[in-house]
């Protein structure tokens, strides 16, 4: 695997699974598509199917996933000084790049052929532009992330602490307050670029962890030689996510066009609208 790209965190979905998504893809006319689920769901994974089956049908899917605008480390270490020190922890809402997000999805939906922008995750740096891929002419965009279009908190949901993360290092709320307003301000904008939202759907919010481990895994596999997270590292990581994350499995099946629900698994029970 090269420096940026994407590990792949699951076996795969079935075929057949793929073969039916990407036909209501196609289908739907729509040019923008997102695929949403929490860490580790598969998101990635299907994407490169979706992506590798369009192409066998003579059709060019460009993916994006949100982890490659995430700021670099020195922006984030930047706001860690200026606003709070868990932002220097990437993912979380108010630690992406979101105009180059939206100017590279208007670029592709208008048919131009753009640089993809990078982020080495083990590095924890965005790679320069010289090493970003060309797009090509997309077909189809889809962008793929953990947090896509989930709505903001109302601002009584943030006083009590979701983990020992936010009771011990986040005591007063600033930290979840910044996010959850970066939330409301900052990502509107790049949700209505997307036409249509799959919601990959865990069973729960406890599976993920053990999903983000294997996915860390993965990476490692791929890396070898190249430090990366151990399981308690993994396990802090997962803390920064799990309110947002919360958020979504109570929002998204209601938000997102198209859900697809998971056992533990990974391995889809249901394909259909969302109810």
């Amino acid at each position: 695997m090269q420096q940026g790209t994407h590990p792949q965190p699951v076996p795969g979905f079935a075929p057949a699974f793929v073969e039916a998504l990407l036909d209501a893809l196609l289908a739907d006319g729509a040019r923008c598509h997102g695929i949403a689920g929490l860490q580790g769901s598969g998101k990635s994974t299907l994407a490169a199917q979706l992506a590798t089956l369009a192409a066998r049908r003579g059709r060019h899917l460009v993916v994006l996933s949100i982890d490659d605008f995430y700021l670099d480390r020195a922006d984030r270490e930047r706001l860690a000084r200026e606003a709070h020190p868990l932002l220097v922890t990437r993912g979380p809402p108010g630690t992406h790049d979101v105009a180059l997000a939206c100017a590279t999805l208007d670029a592709l939906v208008a048919g131009d052929c753009v640089p993809l922008p990078r982020f080495d995750k083990i590095d924890d740096r965005r790679l320069p532009p010289a090493q970003w891929p060309g797009s090509g002419r997309a077909d189809l965009v889809l962008l793929e992330g953990w947090c896509l279009c989930v709505p903001p908190q109302p601002p009584e949901a943030l006083a009590a602490p979701v983990n020992e993360l936010e009771r011990d290092e986040d005591a007063d709320g600033t930290w979840r307050r910044y996010c959850n307003a970066a939330l409301s301000s900052d990502y509107p904008p790049l949700w209505r670029r997307i036409d249509r939202l799959l919601f990959l759907q865990p069973p729960t919010f406890e599976v993920v962890p053990d999903w983000r481990w294997q996915q860390e895994r993965t990476l490692q596999a791929a890396n070898p030689g190249r430090p990366a997270m151990d399981r308690a590292q993994v396990e802090r990581f997962v803390r920064h996510y799990e309110r947002v994350s919360r958020q979504a499995l109570e929002t998204l099946p209601d938000i997102a066009d198209r859900v697809v629900r998971l056992d533990e698994d990974r391995t889809p029970c249901a394909l259909g609208p969302a109810s």
